[in-house]
């Protein structure tokens, strides 16, 4: 019997959040089993690692920064992965272990994870030997050959930062299911036979230890919204079941996210140093009080008049112990990418949010961010 975790993605991220949790519960006895993960690009990283895998099966993960105001700087064997695949060489072997052995399936496939591509086609279907460009069309496949295996029913838990990342993904899978001419019981099997669960990850994963390992703070969240039936891959501290993942969603967006956001507005406007990172801005105190003051004065209020003002307070107490990590080299520059979109998704819900719950609250600073991003578009 092979292993009943499936993983699409050999990221540092997951090596330091869902595998590690995976690696924390075996030893406990809290885990479904050990993990098999599918690497579904070509680049040289990912092969090292797949490769590095094979030879070892465990890796290092280590933990850097303020806990509690306490500093953290641990070392921990992952040991959560006992097979590592290539989709590209190994793909029979993914069929199988897809068809008859998974009963949880992870994903976190990157930016462009659920990007399609036209010569995707329905042929895929009839010719399950060629393995499909996009990660969607290969669970078509996949979900194609476990359904005509008559294998218990999958919970597909994705981990990519997309909201309702669940949902999006099936509405992906089922279309191209569709296009591709599949017949009504297989779409019914995919859209309500299968189990999929929207989650939200926040972890910041810093660097990587070449060839496989990861350094990564001590903050970690998965946050899964309920689904009835659903089978998860183990149990951890770290792992919250809601049914108000907007919430968590929200707290994510609106405080880190925003707070983000924020400190690569003021290294734009005010031309700040090229090199400047998230630590050197939390120690500049005028910097500092700015985003404080925005935090309480525009974004505090419309959570309080949401009921979830003390939740929104704690979670900003680890948002400052993040930002204040001494061994996380932030660069502004990198959140500065894409700056305009981002605050489009990131400003604009709260000022959204004040007006439809009727917060009678001055929100100049995002308000003019806004409009300057109105201005230079």
């Amino acid at each position: 019997m092979g292993n009943p975790i499936l993983q699409f993605g050999t990221s540092r991220f997951l090596q330091a959040h869902a595998d590690l949790f995976v690696s924390a519960a075996l030893d406990t006895g809290r885990a479904l089993g050990h993990v098999t993960v599918v690497q579904t690009t070509a680049n040289p990283e990912s092969l090292a690692r797949i490769d590095a895998l094979r030879a070892h099966r465990q890796y290092e993960v280590r933990i850097r920064g303020l806990r509690r105001e306490a500093v953290i700087d641990t070392t921990t064997q992952c040991h959560a992965i006992s097979e590592a695949l290539n989709a590209n060489t190994d793909w029979p072997t993914v069929v199988e272990r897809f068809a008859r052995d998974a009963r949880v399936v992870i994903s976190n496939t990157g930016d462009r994870g659920y990007e399609c591509f036209a010569d995707d086609t329905a042929e895929l279907l009839r010719d399950d030997t060629s393995v499909p460009r996009g990660f969607a069309a290969k669970l078509v496949v996949l979900l194609h050959a476990r359904f005509k295996a008559g294998a218990a029913p999958l919970t597909l838990l994705p981990c990519e930062l997309v909201s309702g990342n669940g949902d999006t993904l099936r509405g992906l899978v089922v279309d191209i299911a569709r296009g591709w001419g599949a017949g009504i019981e297989f779409l019914r099997y995919i859209e309500h036979t299968c189990i999929w669960v929207n989650s939200l990850v926040d972890r910041i994963v810093s660097e990587p230890i070449r060839p496989v390992g990861a350094v990564a703070e001590p903050y970690a969240l998965w946050a899964i919204e309920r689904r009835a039936g659903m089978v998860l891959p183990c149990e951890h501290e770290a792992m919250i079941v809601t049914d108000d993942l907007l919430h968590y969603e929200r707290l994510k967006l609106l405080l880190l996210n925003l707070g983000h956001t924020w400190l690569a507005e003021r290294w734009q406007t005010d031309a700040r140093d090229p090199d400047e990172n998230v630590l050197h801005a939390m120690r500049d105190p005028l910097l500092r009080a700015d985003l404080e003051s925005l935090w309480r004065d525009e974004v505090l209020p419309v959570f309080d008049a949401l009921g979830q003002g003390s939740d929104a307070r704690a979670y900003l107490d680890d948002v400052r112990e993040r930002f204040e990590n001494p061994f996380l080299d932030h660069h502004l520059a990198d959140i500065a990418r894409n700056h305009e979109q981002k605050k489009e998704r990131r400003f604009k819900p709260v000022i959204d949010l004040a007006r439809q719950l009727g917060v009678r609250v001055e929100q100049p600073r995002l308000n003019a961010a806004l409009a300057a991003c109105a201005q230079r578009g």
